[in-house]
């Protein structure tokens, strides 16, 4: 059967940022048409909708243009929040994007470097990881009282922390699972354990002009 017109998202599977968007476009149940993106052979129609070239990207039916991972997760639940993640035990949206922002700010900093250290002309990645560190402690003791970031259900916040959480451990696994952090460990797995994690997981072939489109969500995802 036939979609009607729907927006186009430009994704790359392993970018948590892409993650974030595939997320709340999961959760709110948005439709798009998904084209998933080689990074080293960008197609010409990403780079006519956004110059910058990376990923997410989201194109409206309308021609407008969405370029910013957080923007599209507010966009997707701001039409649809069956899962309430933006109002999660009266914390304020505010207090959300707090969140956000350290871990796209210094976090995301100290984990390009533990991840690359060679391309910061860095000779190794053991102080970047331990400072790096410093956030994921703090978001251990977040995690005491309750079993997401905010309260007693997943939010915006847990979306978008936990893929560039899921990074950092992956660079060594063997280190994050003996640091003493089991809150964090425990909402990491349950993270990837869990069917949406797995539903934006699914992988798809690089997108190629003229293809028959690929919608997701997928029907029976969701």
């Amino acid at each position: 059967m036939l979609q009607a017109p729907c927006p186009v998202l430009y994704s790359f599977r392993r970018c948590p940022y892409a993650m974030r968007a595939r997320l709340a476009l999961q959760i709110s149940g948005q439709v798009c048409e998904m084209r998933e993106v080689v990074l080293a052979r960008k197609p010409e129609a990403l780079l006519q909708a956004s110059p910058k070239g990376t990923v997410p990207v989201l194109v409206e039916t309308d021609g407008g243009v969405i370029e910013q991972s957080l923007e599209i997760m507010l966009w997707a639940l701001g039409r649809h929040d069956p899962g309430q993640w933006l109002n999660v035990n009266g914390v304020s949206l505010e207090t959300q994007m707090n969140w956000v922002a350290r871990c796209d700010g210094d976090f995301k900093f100290h984990l390009d470097r533990t991840k690359y250290p060679n391309r910061f002309g860095l000779d190794c990645s053991t102080l970047s990881r331990t400072q790096g560190a410093v956030f994921l402690h703090e978001l251990n003791q977040q995690l005491l009282e309750h079993p997401y970031l905010l309260g007693s259900h997943f939010s915006l916040a847990d979306a978008a922390l936990a893929p560039f959480v899921r990074q950092f451990a992956h660079t060594d696994p063997i280190w994050f699972a003996s640091q003493a952090w089991p809150e964090l460990q425990t909402w990491l797995s349950r993270f990837e354990d869990s069917l949406l994690f797995q539903a934006v997981m699914q992988r798809l072939e690089a997108w190629q002009p003229g293809q028959a489109p690929v919608y997701f969500p997928a029907a029976s995802t969701l």
